[in-house]
C-alpha cells in the first residue's frame, strides 16, 4: 500500500497538468492507496479555493475517489458522514470536526455560521459557550 498527497488527488481530479495527471492515474491503477483525513480536508480546500469547485462538484469527486475499491481511509463512516453533511450546507472542515467528535455529548464553537448550519442538519449539540 502507498499513501498519496493532496497534489496527486488534485491532479487526478482536475486533469490540469496532463503529465502529472497520467502519473497520478497510473498510481491509482497500480497500487492499493491510503489517503489520510488531512489530505481529504486539504483536497476539499484546494478544489474550493484554487479551482472554484462548487459543493456538489466536490462531494461528487470525493465520493467517486473514495469509492474506488483500492482506496483506503481511516474511519470511512466518519468521512462519509462529513461529505453528507457538507452536501447539506455545512462547511467541510466543520463537518469533519463534527463527524470525528460524535462520541462527545456536545461540540462548542464561537462560529455562529457553523452553529446555524449544524442546526439545519439536525445536529442540535453544537453550541456557543456561555
Amino acid at each position: 500500500m502507498i499513501a498519496i498527497d493532496t497534489n496527486i488527488i488534485v491532479r487526478l481530479l482536475t486533469q490540469d497538468d496532463l503529465s502529472q495527471y497520467k502519473k497520478a492515474y497510473n498510481l491509482l491503477n497500480k497500487y492499493e492507496v491510503f489517503i489520510t483525513e488531512t489530505v481529504i480536508l486539504e483536497t476539499e480546500w484546494v478544489l474550493r479555493f484554487a479551482y472554484d469547485y462548487k459543493v456538489d462538484q466536490i462531494t461528487n469527486a470525493l465520493i467517486q475517489l473514495l469509492g474506488l475499491p483500492n482506496v483506503h481511509i481511516n474511519h470511512p463512516e466518519r468521512v462519509a458522514q462529513a461529505i453528507d453533511w457538507h452536501s447539506k450546507g455545512l462547511d467541510f472542515a466543520d463537518a469533519l470536526h463534527l463527524a470525528n467528535s460524535q462520541h462527545c455529548k456536545d461540540f462548542f464553537t464561537f462560529d455562529k455560521k457553523m452553529i446555524n448550519a449544524a442546526k439545519r442538519i439536525d445536529k442540535s449539540n453544537v453550541h456557543e459557550p456561555v
